[in-house]
């Protein structure tokens, strides 16, 4: 089973990368969120970051932007509130007191 899990890119290891951990931060504080926008932000492609973030339960589409296209819009999961033991998206610290803090 485990063969399988990592031939499919199933198995989910306890750690995020730090872009991972950049790409979530990014989604929490601005979402609903397109990928284009998660890459502007960035400054590198994110696809594969998003999709394992979803594949993770941490990120879900939360709808379409009402743009050409229409781009998947991202948000935070009831399963990211619970792993960064939030009870609701306003728990976030303040951007201020994070930059403050650098």
């Amino acid at each position: 089973g485990s063969y399988i899990e990592r031939f499919l890119g199933l198995e989910i290891s306890g750690r995020l990368s730090a872009a991972a951990l950049e790409t979530l931060s990014i989604v929490a504080y601005r979402q609903p969120v397109t990928r284009a926008q998660v890459e502007v932000i960035r400054g590198v492609n994110s696809d594969s970051v998003l999709r394992s973030l979803v594949r993770r339960c941490l990120l879900e589409e939360v709808g379409r932007a009402e743009t050409v296209g229409p781009p998947i819009l991202y948000g935070t999961t009831f399963e990211f509130l619970q792993q960064f033991g939030l009870s609701d998206i306003n728990q976030l610290p303040a951007l201020e007191s994070i930059e403050l803090a650098a």
